[in-house]
C-alpha cells in the first residue's frame, strides 16, 4: 500500500520540517545518489562504447584493402545480361584466387554474379595477412553504428542503478509503512477511549 501523497513539491525533503523521518533523509540521499549514478552510468559507459566501436571500425578501414581475384570454374546459371529475367541482386557462391600484398597466393569462396566464367575478375577485400574480409564500413555507417551501439550500452549502464535505486526507495517505503503500521497498532485503540 503506498503512502498518501500530497502536492509535489521540490526538494522538500531537505527543508526544515518538524515531522520530517530519518527514513526520509536517507530516502532523499538514495534518490539523489541514485539519479548520478544514474546518469553519469549512462553518459560514460555509451561514450566509451561509442569510441571503442569508431576506433576498431577506423583500424579496419585503414587495414582492409580491395584485391582482385579470378573466378576459378564456371558458375552456374546463366549471366545477367542474357538474362532479361535473372534479378540483378541473385547471386551465387564461387570459388575465387587472389593476390595477397605479400605475394601469396590465397583462394575461397565469395558470392559472384550467375554464370560468371573462369578468369572473371571480381573484387574481394582482404585482411592485411590477406584472408577474406568483409567489406568495411564507410565513415558516415561507422558513426550510425557507434552511436545506436553507444546509445544501447548507455541505456543498459544507466539501468543498474536506476533498478537498484528503485529497490532500495522500495524497501525504505515497506520500511516507513511497518513503522506506520506498529504506531498506529499501538495508537489506535488509545483514540477509542478519548471520545
Amino acid at each position: 500500500m503506498k503512502a498518501f501523497r500530497g502536492p509535489k513539491v521540490w526538494l522538500w525533503r531537505w527543508r526544515r520540517n518538524p515531522l520530517k523521518r530519518r527514513a526520509d533523509v536517507v530516502e532523499a540521499w538514495v534518490v539523489l545518489g541514485a539519479c548520478l549514478l544514474t546518469v553519469l552510468a549512462g553518459v560514460l559507459s555509451g561514450l566509451a562504447a561509442a569510441g571503442s566501436v569508431e576506433d576498431g571500425l577506423a583500424r579496419e578501414r585503414a587495414a582492409w584493402r580491395p584485391a582482385v581475384a579470378r573466378v576459378v570454374t564456371q558458375v552456374p546459371g546463366s549471366s545477367p545480361a542474357s538474362s532479361s529475367h535473372a534479378s540483378s541482386g541473385e547471386r551465387i557462391w564461387a570459388k575465387v584466387r587472389w593476390t595477397a600484398a605479400d605475394g601469396s597466393a590465397h583462394t575461397g569462396q565469395i558470392r559472384v554474379e550467375p554464370g560468371s566464367r573462369p578468369d572473371t575478375p571480381v573484387t574481394v577485400w582482404t585482411d592485411p595477412q590477406g584472408h577474406l574480409v568483409t567489406r568495411p564500413t564507410t565513415a558516415s555507417e561507422a558513426a550510425f553504428r557507434s552511436a545506436l551501439i553507444g546509445l544501447l550500452v548507455g541505456l543498459s549502464a544507466a539501468a543498474v542503478p536506476f533498478v537498484g535505486g528503485l529497490a532500495v526507495r522500495g524497501r525504505l517505503e515497506r520500511h516507513r509503512m511497518d513503522a506506520w503500521d506498529t504506531e498506529w497498532a499501538r495508537l489506535g485503540p488509545q483514540w477509542g477511549r478519548m471520545v
